[in-house]
């Protein structure tokens, strides 16, 4: 539900649930209070016990004390200076990422803070807690157990980068402000979650939430709303709803030092940064600049990063990873290339099918699609055999469903009787076909293919094109970036290439990423490569992305899925109230969203690829939830004036 983050990735996020009354037996939180210890106090307050902390989670327990002097992964003697410099393929029109036109880039984001702390761009901070959020604008917080409010107490010391005092007034304006400018989906979720802002004095503020609804992630959703300068929004009149490439001031470490958005965007500390102290901040926000140089096309970006005109690249194309890295900077020591672990699920990518197109919406032609795709041979043959097939939205955790459902997620689907069909009560989950890697055109699934299209009506023509009984052409339109890499882009035309062999009129229509962005909001297509989010907890912001209520305007449900059965297992995961009971309906929410076929499920890397010049250090432990080269890595200044003085970097 948040703009920003914590189901995002920045792409920052907002929901809407249906009010079923789904209750379970024995659903009660039970060891809250058992647990106050590490989350911070309960005290009376007429009939309530208001509990308040440093800090929030669910459960009530937080890894950090009151009193902790950083986050554990980070070096607290980190040095500060230096520059961090990335790369960044496409094109960009717009400093505001809340606006329905324009394409920003994530640096847009950075110079903003929350109540709730986090890392740059809205990672997670901190990176070994899962869904555990500390205070950072705010001291303290307060809440009652049955979180029908919550009171942030902030603090008073905290600036814009203009000098200005960050206030109460700040946040209710930010509020205020995606309600009235943001997105539809967003605002129309607030409203009915959060009928009432009050702010109490400058530097204390109260949110109450409505009745009879779940208050599952409501606190860290408000806890995490970007404070924004209700001054210079009124002095500018500036909208959030339009793109633009100025900004408002932000509280954060770094500030806009320059954009040229069609060459380089550039983020300098703050030297008068009100946080520098914080415990939260010890260890993290190490440079002292912050770039990204823009390119046009991933081999020029590539080029430019050999050269020497940006200095960290994080990889994903397999076959530059594979082939590419033996330049001599690399085989010389001045550039490191490493493989680091990834502990957090991948990112659910795939090919998404717009079940908003008539041609779409019977799931046998969804299928036989979807065996145009050959992961076998494509990872043999276009992506040197690095990948796995990605099969879940929370591949790799206990979340990930496999055998016939059993306990408590069995019990949670028969609750809903005739909504879960047979085959999920007594099946696998689904899992992705399996193709001969040997060749690219698997003629067994070729032939099931065309008997699932046989049977949904469409019939192949003289000419070889399958039409319907009214005489339609089965046509679809793939809608893709120019702008992805050869890689990717050869991946897409072998599937095209075996989806037309099937019958089907299919076009691969390449647009420039402008024109992406805009055509994918407009929902302009048949089919689409992009992502859903993974998701190891549940969050109000699930029906925004999986549910019925905004599937059709949704930005972050690119499939216009809307399911009864999901939107019921949502209500389910939203009242649950301990971790067992949220593992099982997560479970069961992953075994219907597969069961519901909206994508092709592709690839996933269990690692992070990075390529860097040798001057940056990183901590011996990189934490599971955020890699974190742009938040708590650092420069080592010698190292870096000695590839200067080389003329390895620019």
């Amino acid at each position: 539900m948040q703009p920003n983050r914590r189901h995002a990735q920045a792409r920052t996020r907002a929901s809407k649930t249906r009010d079923k009354s789904i209750l379970w037996g024995g659903l009660a939180i039970l060891g809250l209070l058992a647990t106050l210890a590490l989350s911070g106090k309960a005290r009376a307050e007429g009939d309530e016990n208001i509990i308040s902390s440093h800090g929030y989670s669910f459960y009530g327990d937080l890894k950090y004390p009151a009193d902790y002097p950083h986050f554990d992964y980070v070096n607290p003697d980190a040095p500060k200076g230096g520059e961090l410099a990335i790369g960044f393929v496409g094109t960009l029109d717009s400093m505001n990422p809340y606006a329905r036109q324009g394409r920003a880039h994530a640096f847009s984001v950075f110079m903003y803070e929350s109540l709730l702390g986090e890392a740059p761009g809205g990672g997670a901070a901190p990176a070994d807690a899962y869904g555990e959020y500390y205070c950072l604008l705010c001291e303290r917080l307060e809440y009652p157990e049955d979180r029908s409010w919550v009171i942030f107490y902030m603090r008073p010391e905290a600036r814009f980068s203009d000098g200005t005092p960050v206030t109460a007034h700040d946040i209710a304006f930010s509020q205020n402000l995606l309600l009235d400018q943001g997105l539809k989906s967003y605002a129309d979720a607030v409203r009915k979650r959060i009928p009432k802002i009050e702010v109490i004095d400058d530097h204390t503020i109260k949110f109450y939430f409505a009745d009879g609804i779940s208050r599952r992630s409501l606190i860290e959703q408000v806890g995490g709303v970007p404070a924004w300068s209700k001054k210079w929004y009124e002095e500018t009149g500036a909208k959030l709803n339009e793109s633009r490439l100025d900004i408002s001031p932000g509280s954060g470490a770094y500030m806009i030092d320059s954009v040229d958005v069609s060459r380089r965007i550039v983020l300098k500390r703050n030297p008068d940064y009100w946080g520098n102290d914080l415990p939260f901040n010890v260890g993290r926000n190490n440079f002292d600049r912050l770039r990204v140089e823009i390119f046009g096309d991933s081999a020029a970006s590539f080029e430019a990063f050999k050269a020497g005109e940006y200095s960290f690249r994080a990889e994903g194309d397999s076959r530059i990873w594979a082939t590419q890295y033996d330049f001599p900077k690399v085989q010389n020591g001045q550039v490191t290339k490493k493989e680091l672990p990834n502990g957090t699920p991948p990112t659910a990518t795939g090919i998404i099918f717009n079940l908003g197109s008539e041609h779409l919406q019977d799931r046998r032609v969804r299928q036989a699609i979807a065996l145009g795709y050959n992961f076998e041979w494509t990872n043999e043959s276009l992506q040197n055999g690095l990948f796995s097939q990605r099969t879940s939205f929370s591949e790799g955790t206990p979340i990930m469903a496999t055998e016939p459902p059993t306990g408590l997620e069995l019990e949670m689907l028969e609750s809903l009787g005739g909504l879960v069909p047979e085959e999920i009560l007594t099946e696998p989950a689904l899992v992705p076909h399996t193709s001969n890697p040997e060749t690219l055109r698997d003629r067994r699934n070729l032939r099931r293919a065309m008997r699932l299209l046989d049977d949904a009506g469409w019939v192949v023509g003289d000419d070889g094109i399958r039409r319907n009984a009214a005489g339609e052409k089965l046509t679809i339109n793939y809608l893709f970036n120019s702008a992805a890499s050869p890689t990717l882009t050869g991946v897409m035309q072998t599937f095209v290439k075996n989806v037309s062999d099937m019958g089907i009129d299919i076009t691969l229509e390449r647009v420039d990423p402008s024109q992406f962005t805009s055509r994918e909001r407009d929902r302009d297509y048949d089919l689409l490569y992009d992502s859903y989010p993974t998701f190891l907890g549940t969050g109000t912001g699930f029906p925004q992305f999986f549910g019925s209520e905004d599937a059709a305007f949704s930005l972050f449900n690119p499939a216009g899925l809307a399911s009864e059965l999901v939107d019921e297992l949502i209500n389910i995961s939203l009242r649950t109230e301990t971790r067992e009971e949220e593992i099982a309906s997560l479970r069961a929410l992953d075994r219907a969203l597969r069961y519901e076929f909206i994508m092709v499920p592709l690839w996933y890397n269990p690692n992070h690829w990075v390529a860097y010049y040798d001057m940056y250090e990183h901590p011996e432990v990189i934490p599971p939830y955020n890699l974190g080269y742009l938040d708590f890595w650092w420069v080592n200044e010698d190292k870096a004036a000695a590839l200067k003085a080389s003329g390895a970097l620019r």
